[in-house]
């Protein structure tokens, strides 16, 4: 078991009500929970099926050296990129610029 947060914003109400049954809504859009590996792969197959055209990042405790790992759904600014292992996260410009 490890912390699970997953962070939406602009998903369908039904993955919100869907997500609501197995974590704990803190925030609008923001759950958490203490979750096995097999229910968080179950959650981010929902998340998959049922996100639309929204975005989602799942983030859990892991005994790597950053101490997490998380993945992406939908387009985002910040785009993950692996820098010798590590996870960071890079900004795209704005379009407007």
């Amino acid at each position: 078991m490890s912390m699970l947060v997953v962070i939406t914003e602009n998903v369908p109400p039904r993955l919100r009500g869907r997500l609501a049954v197995w974590l704990l809504e803190v925030r609008a859009g923001v759950y958490i929970g203490d979750t096995s590996a097999r229910m968080r792969a179950m959650i981010w197959t929902h998340i998959d099926r049922l996100a639309e055209d929204g975005n989602v990042v799942m983030a859990w405790a892991t005994n790597t050296e950053s101490g997490f790992e998380f993945q992406t759904y939908g387009a985002n600014r910040r785009i993950p990129v692996d820098l010798d292992g590590l996870r960071l996260v890079s900004f795209l410009p704005l379009k407007n610029q």
